[in-house]
């Protein structure tokens, strides 16, 4: 009827533990390859786009609304979205810059080598 004291320290093992462990473990991993790291990257994107927000970008915001950056302060931005219609938004609602404007071109130097001679 009784459980001999042998057979009762028997069940203990340190091995078992480390082996109903590791699929909890393995679940972790699995969720932060999955899940965890690739959104910690897109929130760094951006923060990183939005730092780069500059005047004459033209964006998308997060509410589908699509214009010319005008003005960019601290934490919003003026866009405008046609004609004299400007809107002020906070910056972090943009989603999207869908084009950069192109940067102004350099004059041509003059041509050195005729003065030479």
């Amino acid at each position: 009827m009784f459980i001999s004291p042998a057979y009762a320290q028997a069940s203990g093992g340190g091995g078992d533990f480390l082996i109903s462990l590791f699929p909890i473990i393995v679940m972790f991993a699995i969720v932060y390859f999955l899940i965890i790291r690739p959104q910690s990257q897109r929130v760094k994107r951006h923060r990183e786009m939005v730092e780069a927000l500059r005047r004459g970008d033209t964006v998308v915001t997060s509410g589908g609304i699509m214009g010319k950056v005008t003005k960019v302060a601290d934490n919003e931005a003026t866009v405008e979205i046609a004609e004299g219609v400007r809107v002020r938004v906070v910056k972090s609602t943009i989603s999207e810059v869908t084009s950069k404007p192109e940067p102004a071109a350099a004059p041509p130097a003059a041509n050195k080598s005729d003065s030479a001679s």
